[in-house]
């Protein structure tokens, strides 16, 4: 965690505001109140920086964009330690400073050898051969001389000491993955369940630049990628949806819909377990929504609905609901004297249901599923047992 209190540097004795990092809640409003917080300008005076990061600590007493410091600070999130020096140690031998150079460094600085402890050739070598080949297979790894190849990087090598160990940088380049406005993509998230491209109608699609944006997310940080994005008019956005968690009858619906409202079905969905995930795709073949707003319709009378998977005939079906689902008195020693298909067949009769891919799926509600993909709103119905 790195906290970092910023103020207006235009507003001598205003107040400041305190933020930390990564931003987990709504701080913006709080920023736009002493007149700071853009989404794309560097307004915010970094009065002083701390926190788990040293080296975030030379930002401090220079103007830094609130959005471009919590970019990088969930990037260094992600690093453990050896990479956490990597990132440090190179920074200080190449003196990079600004905050774009930091952000780009994220993505290269695995390239250099930082080494900290000089008592352990061997393992100086294996982490110097995982450096310069981007990693091994543990057969390829065992192969290398270890030894040899520490003493070849420590003799003819030209190292720098910093405050981080000694930086080897293996010829590391600086590519330019950020430009200062839109962000490389990159997977902070482990609850995300669509990624969403957005770029600019007005540019062909291979030369636009692509915002990316990780669903689900809170409704502000959508608000301030789309200013990043310098696209004004919601007719001039392109979005392409990928890497989906979403069933294949959602992700067939989505098209030009309003971000919030896919951020919105996407946020309901990443709160379902695997097996309501696996009854939501069996409602969808079964009703068949038209648009997403249905679909969302449906995402919230879930449990209106019942869904047993692997069963394709009345007779699994009758087995199911007598020998597994807990509503009886099984008893495997009668097993040959239940007559499953007939019990099958009657429940079927009595309920609105149907076999689709991946299993049977039935509706329990008191009103009709068109009015339910309406909108409207209403209780279970439970059937009564019996009719063995």
């Amino acid at each position: 965690m790195v906290y970092a209190t910023l103020s207006n540097p235009n507003r001598p004795g205003s107040p400041a505001v305190t933020v930390g990092f990564p931003i987990t809640e709504n701080v913006y409003a709080d920023l736009e109140s002493i007149g700071i917080g853009s989404a794309t300008e560097r307004d915010c005076y970094a009065a002083s920086v701390g926190g788990d990061v040293p080296i975030i600590k030379r930002l401090e007493k220079t103007a830094v964009n609130v959005d471009e410091l919590d970019y990088l600070v969930k990037r260094l999130d992600s690093f453990d330690r050896r990479e956490l020096a990597q990132f440090q140690g190179v920074a200080v031998s190449r003196g990079y400073f600004d905050m774009t150079d930091l952000i780009n460094l994220t993505f290269c600085c695995q390239n250099a050898t930082v080494v900290q402890d000089f008592s352990d050739l061997a393992s100086i070598g294996r982490a110097h051969y995982l450096d310069i080949h981007g990693g091994a297979m543990p057969e390829e790894l065992q192969s290398v001389d270890a030894r040899k190849l520490a003493l070849s990087l420590l003799l003819n090598e030209d190292g720098k000491v910093t405050p981080y160990g000694v930086v080897y940088d293996n010829g590391m380049q600086l590519e330019q993955l950020y430009g200062g406005q839109h962000f490389p993509d990159y997977l902070y998230s482990g609850n995300t369940v669509l990624t969403v491209a957005m770029t600019d109608r007005r540019l062909s699609e291979d030369a636009a630049p692509i915002t990316w944006l990780h669903f689900p997310i809170n409704d502000w940080q959508i608000e301030r990628s789309v200013i990043r994005t310098g696209i004004s008019v919601p007719e001039d956005m392109r979005l392409r949806y990928s890497d989906s968690e979403l069933p294949q009858e959602l992700t067939a619906l989505l098209g030009g819909e309003n971000l919030h409202d896919v951020n919105d079905l996407c946020a309901g969905f990443a709160e379902l377990d695997q097996g309501d995930r696996q009854k939501l795709g069996a409602v969808l073949q079964m009703a068949q929504p038209d648009d997403l707003v249905q679909a969302r319709n449906l995402l919230k009378q879930l449990d209106l609905f019942d869904f047993i998977p692997k069963v394709s005939t009345p007779a699994e079906y009758g087995r199911y609901m007598i020998a597994e689902s807990g509503r009886f008195e099984y008893d495997e020693n009668l097993d040959e004297f239940y007559d499953y298909q007939k019990y099958g067949k009657q429940r079927m009769s009595q309920e609105q249901g149907q076999y689709v891919g991946g299993g049977y799926v039935s509706y329990h509600g008191f009103i009709s599923i068109e009015e339910v993909l309406a909108g409207s709103e209403t209780e279970r119905m439970e059937q009564t047992l019996g009719g063995m």
